[in-house]
């Protein structure tokens, strides 16, 4: 078993504040921001999401992350123990601790269809060297993906190659492996992100780009576009996964818990806003090229663009292995937690537990490539009768889709209401002072009415969006 430096009190902590703040910020970057962020964007109109979506930040996204830090911390356990010791120690029952559990099993399923994507990406970068994206057509753009997610084989090997690299990492421990990994790999995503917006702002419309992201046209504001901005607040700053309680278990105790989540926060904004302006500016310079297309933008839209502009398959190259980089940074966090827990539970060496858990996380990933081949046509209806009425809570969906929208849809967002709940109500106003100790009062006044009052509601509305039981609820109060 590898060796894990230690403090004296035999906790395991980030070698510096900076250390944690890179790793927590990984865990957030991810597909999310470099792959959500733009296309919903695009999808939503521009700057007025954009607003929202900064907003829903403040509102929803820094509560919840200093409430998962400040929890992992106060405990110094996985997601699964900390819940249920916190909430033993303020008098309350050991159950809460099904709220970690959902947390850690939502990311081991996340993790599961997020190493496909991230194999997918890997294969783009050999491609981009190789140069198949000189002046690729949209019919030849869609063969090569088409192609590549329809053989069950490749796609596993691609999806077998990115899940070993995470097992490595993690297998090394905290110091070794996640830090070690963490602190070359983020600071070359920034660099590579802003190589691509200095490449995006010669070679593409970077005017059109910047009024669309950043001249709001609230004609386009509807409920629909605050919604969706509240969501992707919520969802790429990888909140509810246990990922962030986990490394928040390992920040030592001088660290500030609001700035640190300050400064978590706003580099990942900073991150999808930068992705937004790398992006959008070569998408402007194409005539035929549109803001609104969907998840397809990065694997069938951007090779296009790749391939018309000079020095695309430099540009092709750079963007594609900023993904990998991204996705892999998310998905050490995503496995962090399921190892701990069978290092603390199960009494396993961390490189057992990383290889036990990585081949599970495999193994239902084949779920997910198969999906889009030969399961490609197996679809599921799940409708539980409660009552005498019948609730359609999946229909007509694959493996990859179920899985996608447990986690999504009904795990991440409840969730994070479940923690903002626990800190506000739950825990010990004692403890979450004491974690906020270093910062004054107000801010812990603020922030512990934010928990209370606003995060539970926000992630409400989205649970019930991502239900699809909001607009239902709008008409039935006359506001769509």
């Amino acid at each position: 078993m590898p060796s894990q430096p230690a403090s004296t009190d035999g906790n395991i902590y980030w070698s510096s504040r900076l250390a944690f703040i890179l790793a927590a910020t990984g865990s957030a970057v991810g597909l999310g921001n470099i792959w959500g962020f733009p296309y919903k964007a695009g999808e939503n109109g521009g700057g007025a999401f954009v607003l929202i979506y900064l907003a829903c930040v403040l509102a929803i996204g820094l509560p919840i992350m200093m409430s998962e830090i400040l929890i992992g911390r106060h405990t110094r356990k996985n997601p699964i123990q900390a819940m249920e010791r916190m909430a033993v120690q303020s008098g309350h029952s050991p159950r809460w601790r099904w709220v970690g559990l959902m947390g850690v099993g939502a990311g081991f399923l996340i993790l599961s269809f997020y190493s496909v994507i991230g194999g997918w990406a890997l294969a783009y970068v050999f491609r981009a060297l190789s140069g198949d994206f000189a002046e690729i057509t949209p019919t030849v753009a869609n063969e090569v993906f088409n192609s590549l997610v329809g053989d069950p084989e490749r796609s596993m090997a691609w999806h077998t190659l990115f899940m070993v690299a995470v097992v490595l990492v993690v297998s090394k421990g905290v110091n070794s492996g996640l830090e070690r990994i963490i602190k070359w790999l983020m600071p070359t995503l920034f660099v590579i992100l802003l190589v691509l917006v200095g490449i995006a702002s010669v070679m593409g419309d970077y005017g059109a780009a910047v009024n669309y992201l950043f001249n709001p046209d609230f004609s386009k504001l509807n409920s629909e576009v605050v919604v969706a901005a509240m969501g992707q607040a919520f969802f790429s700053l990888s909140l509810g996964l246990g990922a962030i309680m986990m490394y928040g278990a390992y920040l030592p105790d001088h660290a500030s818990v609001a700035k640190t989540s300050l400064a978590i926060v706003g580099a990942d904004t900073a991150v999808a806003l930068i992705s937004g302006l790398a992006i959008f500016p070569l998408v402007f310079a194409i005539p035929e090229m549109t803001t609104a297309e969907g998840p397809s933008l990065v694997f069938k839209v951007l090779p296009q663009i790749f391939g018309k502009i000079e020095g695309g398959g430099f540009v092709s190259v750079m963007f594609f292995l900023l993904l990998v980089i991204a996705a892999i940074t998310s998905a050490v966090s995503l496995l962090e937690p399921v190892v701990s827990w069978l290092v603390t539970q199960k009494g396993m060496a961390r490189d057992r537990a990383s290889h036990v858990a990585g081949f599970a996380i495999w193994f239902l990933g084949l779920g997910t490539v198969l999906s889009f081949s030969s399961w490609s046509d197996e679809r599921l209806t799940i409708a539980p009768r409660i009552g005498d009425r019948i609730f359609v809570l999946v229909d007509g969906k694959n493996f990859f889709e179920i899985v996608e929208f447990l986690t999504f849809s009904l795990m991440l967002p409840l969730g994070g209401v479940m923690i903002a709940y626990f800190v506000g109500f739950i825990a010990s106003m004692k403890a979450t002072r004491r974690q906020l100790a270093d910062s004054p009062r107000a801010v812990y006044s603020t922030w512990l009415f934010m928990v209370r009052n606003v995060a539970p509601i926000l992630g409400v509305i989205i649970l019930l969006n991502m239900l699809g039981i909001l607009d239902s609820i709008f008409l039935w109060l006359g506001l769509s």
